[in-house]
């Protein structure tokens, strides 16, 4: 029996670093976890057991998944009832976004976020692509940056092309093990190859008509970093579903509405039509952005997700 990481997962087969060496395994029977209802019972990130395969060379067997620190989910595609674990173990959710080229809305961030504080991993916002802003969208990246630290959540701004952050980002993911997502075409693996240029992972440009990224990454990858740490790269995602949530929950998962909740009329609060709301009155009096709390309304009022992109992406 051997113990290993799995570093890719491409359906059938798991890729899993065992003591400097790489194995090729396949699951033993169907193994499921007990409480989650995903497409995918290991995914990266997972420590595993297996054994290796008489005369097979490098492949085993997966015969158990240890304990999850921690891990991070969206809907599964094709089951909306079900969900799809993308990674597991994590230090830290980054989502790599841009202002344009293509554009990530205030409300897929906000998704994001809030479901890495669901699932107990501290969420960091990149905005890449600085070298491209306009003085219009500097100005905008500014206020986005002052909404999310008041927040309470750590961003930074890069720019593989002049350098710019680059020495911050890789302080950030240094020692630690770090997932990386974002739409496709943000510059994801672009940033990877500047930190780690012997990784040469694939790149495409942006689609002229759509201003949109092509889909370079097929499965979620964890990639080691030479100066220390792991980097989880994933496909572009189109967005997250809240999964197994209650409304009454979802305002605990943005932190500037969980430290203005206590001081609400109503203990139950869901910061709607209810008077005396601390919440409310903290967005009239621009204490609290309306951005956010508009994300708020729209996940506690169940907007579904692909209405909730329309919304933002073609209006």
């Amino acid at each position: 029996m051997k113990e290993g990481t799995v570093i890719k997962s491409t359906g059938s087969w798991y890729h899993v670093r065992s003591e400097d060496k790489l194995w090729e395994c396949r699951i033993k029977g169907r193994i499921r976890l007990e409480g989650i209802k995903s497409t995918n019972p290991v995914s990266v990130g997972d420590v595993v057991d297996f054994e290796p395969e008489e005369g097979e060379g490098d492949k085993g067997v997966i015969t158990a998944i240890h304990d999850r620190r921690n891990y991070i989910v969206r809907k599964s595609v094709n089951l909306s009832k079900r969900t799809h674990v993308i990674a597991a173990n994590l230090d830290q959710a980054i989502l790599i976004a841009t202002l344009e080229f293509p554009k990530t809305y205030p409300r897929f961030i906000d998704r994001f976020l809030l479901t890495a504080e669901a699932y107990d991993i501290p969420g960091v916002l990149v905005f890449n692509k600085y070298d491209l802003y306009s003085d219009e969208m500097l100005d905008e990246l500014e206020y986005l940056s002052i909404v999310y630290r008041d927040a309470g959540y750590k961003v930074l701004t890069t720019s593989a092309a002049n350098g710019h952050g680059m020495e911050a980002f890789r302080e950030m993911l240094k020692d630690k093990t770090s997932l990386l997502s974002g739409h496709s075409g943000v510059g994801k693996s672009t940033l990877i190859n500047y930190l780690e240029p012997g990784l040469d992972l694939k790149t495409e440009r942006i689609s002229d008509t759509h201003l949109q990224g092509q889909h370079t990454t097929t499965f979620a990858e964890m990639h080691e970093l030479g100066f220390g740490g792991y980097i989880i790269d994933t496909p572009g995602i189109r967005g997250f579903g809240l999964v197994d949530m209650e409304k009454e929950e979802i305002g605990d998962y943005f932190p500037e509405i969980f430290r203005l909740k206590s001081e609400c009329r109503f203990h139950n609060c869901l910061h709607l039509e209810e008077p005396g709301c601390a919440v409310k009155e903290a967005v009239e009096n621009a204490r609290l952005p309306l951005s956010r709390y508009e994300s708020y309304v729209a996940l506690v009022e169940g907007l579904d997700e692909d209405d909730t992109y329309r919304t933002d992406q073609y209006n």
